[in-house]
């Protein structure tokens, strides 16, 4: 006996230890089997204290009538299964008749109270069945991406989800995004993410970094092109629709539309031409709108509406043609100037880091989801890289993005400098690499 409870003593000490040090270790040893005993166990009085049940049908209580039975108790809706996950448990539930998606996602609250587990979430899967996620334990205070990820061609994985899943950036189904974010929030730390992944790929990158280029030019041996002053912007985004236009003039040209053309060969789009004449993808990354779109003078007004004409025309015409749109900065609203708004209609995918005022959020999310806009005001100052992340049909999820220091970012551009394509409209711009160390200015230092 008294070996038992030394043993038991020390498995319970290890469990504490693990929650405590390792909560991913202690999910995968001890929580997942202590919560799938509890949903298991409580399941029926969770559902009912949730108000998640619904009343006995009119035949069973006529026959309880009747026949002088007990009243029927509520109605439990019917538990699927329940799948473990590497961090949490997911469920499939069978709605009652009377119930909607919507009375789960309200009790998903007092759903994580109850079973006691980090977070919860919930989604109609079909018709009638929900799929209840929970998250044993806080992913997002240590980031840990899967070892298996799931890439292809312009779809890449940038940050985890807070039920666990890998959030992708697809620019097939998502082709333009804006990421929102005050300083310090890790707007970079996402930034370095998508191009250290890109850089891999068969995609030409082109950036605009008006801040001379600090944060863009260390990747540059994996730039197609570079600007890093408003004047040279607003001449690479002109160059750009350029090439836009004579791809367009390619898809023209390859339809040959007849009455014998096969339906498959009939496309308006780059992924519709024939391998030999597609051409090169194109992702534009522009840091911190901002600084491209104010002005002060006359001159620099001209400038910044050619800038903005260019930018709106890629946004709304750039999928086809395979050219598509990330743009970073603080703040993205009418203050910036005329156009702007109209920019930001075409941006589908929307991300917002910390905020530091509502009307910063509202930027982003005024249009998809007002609990959006309130989440990314909840962000907290030590969570570098957290974000919410928003979505056209009104759902929305924090997400936050794996840390990538920049000299992970520079090894990728450099190790894949052999894929950078040359695009004849942008040769211009391309950026000149100088492997010998340059002497910094002096700065004058506080005495």
């Amino acid at each position: 006996m008294t070996w038992l409870t030394i043993a038991l003593v020390i498995v319970a000490g290890l469990a504490l230890l693990l929650r405590w040090r390792r909560p991913a270790w202690y999910w995968m040893t001890f929580g997942v089997l202590f919560a799938s005993l509890k949903v298991r166990l409580r399941y029926a009085s969770v559902m009912d204290a949730c108000d998640l049940t619904v009343a006995a049908s009119r035949f069973r209580l006529t026959l309880a009538r009747w026949f002088g039975w007990d009243t029927p108790q509520q109605r439990v809706p019917r538990l699927l299964w329940i799948k473990p996950t590497r961090t949490g448990l997911r469920l499939r539930v069978r709605m009652r008749p009377g119930q909607d998606a919507f009375d789960y996602s309200a009790a998903v609250d007092r759903l994580r109270h109850a079973f006691g587990v980090h977070q919860v979430t919930s989604r109609e899967v079909k018709p009638g069945t929900v799929e209840i996620a929970m998250t044993g334990y806080d992913v997002l205070k240590r980031v840990q991406m899967p070892v298996r990820l799931e890439r292809r061609e312009l779809r890449i994985p940038i940050a985890l989800r807070e039920d666990g899943s890998v959030h992708y950036r697809d620019y097939r189904e998502v082709p333009h995004s804006i990421t929102l974010g005050a300083v310090g929030s890790g707007k970079s730390v996402t930034q370095r993410r998508v191009i250290k992944e890109l850089a891999a790929q068969r995609v030409a990158l082109v950036g605009i970094d008006c801040k001379n280029g600090v944060e863009l030019a260390p990747l540059a041996r994996r730039f197609s092109a570079l600007a890093d002053n408003p004047d040279d912007a607003a001449d690479l985004l002109e160059a750009l629709v350029t090439r836009m236009e004579t791809i367009y003039q390619v898809i023209r040209q390859a339809q040959r539309i007849s009455a014998d053309t096969p339906d498959a060969e009939i496309t308006a789009d780059i992924w519709g031409l024939p391998e030999h004449l597609r051409p090169v993808p194109v992702v534009l990354t522009i840091d911190e709108i901002a600084e491209l779109a104010l002005f002060t003078t006359a001159a620099e007004k001209k400038r910044r509406e050619r800038a903005v004409v260019s930018l709106v025309r890629l946004a709304q015409l750039g999928r086809a043609a395979g050219i598509f749109v990330d743009i970073y900065g603080q703040r993205f609203g009418s203050e910036l100037g005329d156009g702007i708004t109209m920019l930001r209609a075409q941006l589908t995918g929307r991300m917002s880091h910390r905020v530091n005022d509502e009307s910063s959020s509202k930027m982003a999310f005024g249009d998809v989801s007002p609990h959006a806009v309130f989440a990314a005001t909840q962000i907290r100052n030590d969570r570098p890289g957290m974000a919410v992340v928003g979505y056209s049909n009104g759902d929305w999820t924090r997400i936050r993005s794996a840390y990538t220091s920049m000299r992970e970012s520079v090894t990728a551009c450099n190790k894949y400098a052999d894929l950078t394509p040359d695009l004849p409209e942008l040769a211009r711009f391309r950026p000149l690499v100088d492997l010998a160390p340059v002497e910094a200015p002096p700065v004058a230092t506080a005495a």
